[in-house]
């Protein structure tokens, strides 16, 4: 008899869809300190009690076999008998709370009725525990139930959640099936792409981690995840992770899986795109009163989760949509879900590296059978730290003191603003870097999370309330986690103060955030030097390590060095010779040609020096700041239309990598300093903390983040094979060895 394996977690969801998409008990964005929360309940367990255990047992229904499995909080044993603790945190108020949500109780009676069968029990008891997660209050709900009921209700569950195990077993078998006669679907390998896939299988067969330097044009989107498919096949891994930081690659990974489509596999792919964008409203108001899409959302779910399973296969932001304003869900909530079931996600960083919106329902049996492929691997460290830094400024907080709409709201926000004068008025000079924050600050902050949390829970949908609410909610738990690896940062800003606690060093939430995946693949063109990426990354020493060389020859690049100062107290005496540099580059190479800047304002000094002379026959373009998705494929779609142009672009922005631009489109690139970071005291505490670790503080905090753009950017003028041209490094500093030795071997 064949068998169909279950998730006890997995089937509560399915079974019992309720509440509100963004204020369920345990929904996603409510459990950010989720394990945390679990950790310190289950400290206090008893020497008996058993905590994390793990449950299988065998359902025989309808001449199958369902094997329902999975991971139970708190195994507890009493002198009155068993308990079976399942632990929630939850960002509601516990007063709020008049009895546990069905879902949290069928997850628990799944377990409970294993248990039974397992120690041939007549009853046990079930117990859900809640645990506020700012406060930590602590409330719980428990009856007790004889192992008949148990039985039937999980009987109950099954057979309203078998039609959709049993698409998904048909589904898997199609998959596998696909991948035995599945091949590489290119007639051959380029250079090092057969040793990148063959890296990437290895790191994946002995549950290992790789970080990988492979260069532009080696075609690393495929080698990546054709070994992983392959695992697959052999049931290694069941699910991929692609997650990546910018659109244009996540495109590359959507289009790789396209291609292997048309050649026979049958693997199904869900992008991820943020709340904002896809969401259908004017608002991202996820409240039934506002939204139609929210309101019964719950109750639609599943049928259109059905019906795009059976019919779609690469789940793009496209047909995402299609199939959510078909059944009228949330098209967010919609994506989030298939990403749980799907053979592949296609997502931010986000969706795995911040606490507040990763993927909190991936159970650790899930993650252990995936592997997690990071794309432009170079962008994550400055990605993370963001992540877990936040910031305050007064100003909210005190025009909320004057909204008498919600009058004890007005009252903790005038507290709040309070306390953000007498910090002013102790700062001595315009800032300062300080080891705490006070204490009286925080208290009021605390005050103020708990009541807009109050208000945000109730349904309120005043913009303004939501907005503080989040950036308090991340401020606070930013402040949890403060120790060496944060500094905390306060200006006077004329009428307004800015609280800053930033994150220096990521490390060890990338590190704790990939664990437990089967294997993880960090990959890049740019992972210069590789000591202080693998650092950054949270990268260890038994990891594994690849570096491959370019597949392209020096003959295609060929490299120009600008001996003139870029520094910007030189910058208005050297500006006309280098302008001079770049007109005689422009007129003299056919193609176009990408200039980029270190800032906003160099860029523009020089444009304008461009623009009233001019270059007979060539456009002159310029990226603004801002610019939305139309603005950049116009900028993009300039290099396409036969006439020659010149673009102006900064260094490390949106054009600076995961550009394609080959063979005539662009035969000319030119970086116009060594991209280091504007020196003030937030760099400098970052160069202090690298300093006391035993590191050079000022590469760390200056050079090799600064070549890592000149490095990028340089790498979007030689995309294949057949392309050639002309790069100029502008810079005296270029000349220098610590510089020289982070270029490429073919840039010297």
């Amino acid at each position: 008899m064949e068998s169909v394996t279950l998730s006890a977690r997995r089937l509560a969801e399915y079974v019992h869809r309720s509440g509100s998409i963004d204020a369920a008990i345990g929904s996603v964005n409510a459990m950010m300190e989720g394990t945390r929360i679990h950790q310190a309940i289950q400290k206090t367990y008893g020497e008996e009690d058993e905590k994390e255990k793990f449950l299988s047992r065998a359902l025989d229904l309808d001449g199958k076999t369902f094997i329902l499995e999975g991971r139970c909080d708190g195994f507890l044993k009493r002198e009155s008998g068993y308990v079976v603790d399942e632990i929630k945190s939850t960002s509601r108020q516990l007063e709020d709370i008049e009895s546990p949500a069905e879902v949290h109780k069928a997850q628990a009676f799944v377990y409970a009725w294993i248990l039974t069968e397992e120690l041939n029990l007549t009853e046990i008891r079930v117990q859900v525990t809640y645990v506020q997660s700012s406060t930590r209050e602590e409330m719980r709900f428990i009856e007790t139930h004889t192992a008949a009921f148990l039985k039937e209700k999980v009987i109950e569950m099954v057979k309203i959640y078998e039609p959709f195990a049993l698409l998904m077993q048909s589904l898997r078998k199609d998959r596998q099936d696909s991948i035995e006669t599945f091949s590489f679907p290119f007639e051959s390998f380029r250079p090092g792409q057969r040793e990148l896939a063959g890296s990437v299988y290895k790191t994946i067969n002995e549950k290992a981690k790789l970080f990988a330097q492979a260069p532009t044009g080696i075609g690393k989107t495929i080698s990546t995840l054709f070994p992983a498919v392959k695992a697959a096949g052999e049931e290694k891994i069941n699910q991929i992770v692609y997650t990546t930081a910018k659109t244009t690659t996540r495109i590359a990974a959507e289009e790789a899986f396209g291609l292997m489509h048309s050649r026979g596999l049958k693997m199904s792919a869900v992008s991820m795109t943020a709340k904002d964008k896809i969401c259908f409203k004017e608002k991202t108001i996820c409240q039934k009163e506002y939204c139609e899409f929210a309101d019964g959302h719950f109750e639609r779910i599943n049928g259109a989760m059905m019906d795009i399973l059976e019919h779609e296969t690469l789940m793009t932001r496209t047909v995402i949509e299609q199939y959510a304003m078909k059944h009228r869900v949330c098209p967010f909530e919609f994506s989030m879900d298939l990403s749980y079931v799907t053979d592949a996600m296609i997502g931010d960083y986000n969706y795995i590296f911040d606490p507040r919106v990763s993927r909190k329902r991936m159970a650790g049996e899930q993650k252990s059978r995936s592997v997690l492929l990071v794309d432009e691997a170079h962008n994550l460290p400055d990605r993370a730290s963001s992540m877990y830094s936040a910031s305050l400024t007064k100003a909210p907080f005190l025009q909320l003191s004057r909204n008498d709409q919600y009058p004890a709201l007005k009252q903790a926000a005038k507290r709040v603003n309070k306390t953000f004068l007498e910090m002013k008025k102790e700062l001595q000079d315009s800032f300062a870097i300080v080891d705490s924050l006070p204490e009286e600050w925080l208290e009021a902050v605390q005050a103020f999370f708990t009541e807009a949390e109050r208000l945000v829970q109730s349904g309120v949908r005043d913009e303004q309330v939501i907005d503080q609410y989040f950036a308090v909610r991340q401020l606070t738990a930013a402040a949890e986690q403060v120790d060496e690896r944060f500094y905390i940062y306060i200006q006077k800003m004329r009428n307004d103060v800015l609280v800053k606690i930033v994150c220096m060093d990521p490390s060890a939430f990338i590190q704790g955030s990939a664990k437990g995946y089967r294997a993880s693949i960090f990959f890049s063109a740019t992972m210069q030097p590789v000591s202080y990426i693998r650092t950054m990354l949270g990268g260890e020493q038994e990891d594994f390590q690849l570096d491959l060389p370019s597949p392209f020859s020096k003959d295609q690049i060929e490299v120009k060095t600008v001996a003139v100062s870029t520094k910007y107290k030189d910058r208005e005496a050297t500006i006309r010779r280098i302008t001079d540099e770049l007109r005689n580059a422009i007129e003299h190479h056919s193609g176009n040609f990408m200039i980029f800047f270190p800032s906003y304002a160099y860029m523009k000094m020089a444009y304008e020096f461009f623009e009233e002379e001019g270059i007979e026959g060539v456009e002159l373009i310029m990226q603004s700041f801002g610019m939305d998705e139309t603005e950049r494929d116009l900028f993009l779609a300039s290099f396409k239309n036969g006439r020659r142009v010149a673009a102006f672009a900064v260094l490390g922005g949106v054009f600076s990598e995961g550009v394609d631009l080959p063979g005539e489109q662009l035969t000319g690139v030119a970086i116009v300093g060594v991209g280091l970071p504007q020196i003030n005291p937030e760099r400098d505490q970052l160069k202090k903390y690298f300093q006391e670790k035993g590191l050079n503080g000022y590469q760390y905090a200056y050079v090799f983040p600064g070549m890592n753009k000149v490095l990028q950017a340089g790498g979007r003028l030689i995309r294949t094979e057949k392309d050639s041209g002309i790069l100029l490094l502008i810079d005296d500093r270029y000349l220098t060895v610590q510089y020289r030795t982070l270029l490429p071997d073919e840039w010297k």
